[in-house]
């Protein structure tokens, strides 16, 4: 099993920044290299169903939704399953909950959540 955990959420001010970090570490045993083959985040509003953001594969071109195109950038650090969001130029409307996903073994794997507020 994996475990994920999220951090550097907050409360920001429309049109500032923050960036996300979720490590993976594998539950099971104490043997630290293993690897993830997909990695991404996802969010999910009050009221709304969770949602992309954005996902990066190992030898795929990264992918992201609509909305966050040209504001967000996600990164990873494959040395240490370790996967970034940077997020530029936020909106009131990216606030949510914001998830980390880890495909392992084919079997996604979910954090807890960080919750990110964005005030207008």
């Amino acid at each position: 099993q994996v475990q994920l955990v999220e951090s550097g959420g907050g409360l920001v001010q429309a049109g500032g920044s923050l960036r996300l970090s979720c490590a993976a570490s594998r539950t099971i045993d104490t043997i630290s290299a293993f690897s993830i083959s997909a990695m991404g985040w996802y969010r999910q509003a009050p009221g709304k169903q969770r949602e992309l953001v954005a996902t990066i594969t190992t030898g795929r071109p990264t992918n992201y939704a609509d909305s966050v195109k040209g504001r967000f950038t996600i990164s990873r650090d494959n040395t240490k399953n370790t996967v970034f969001l940077q997020m530029n130029s936020l909106k009131p409307d990216d606030t949510a909950v914001y998830y980390c996903d880890a495909l392992y073994g084919g079997i996604h794997y979910w954090g807890k959540g960080t919750l990110v507020t964005v005030s207008s």
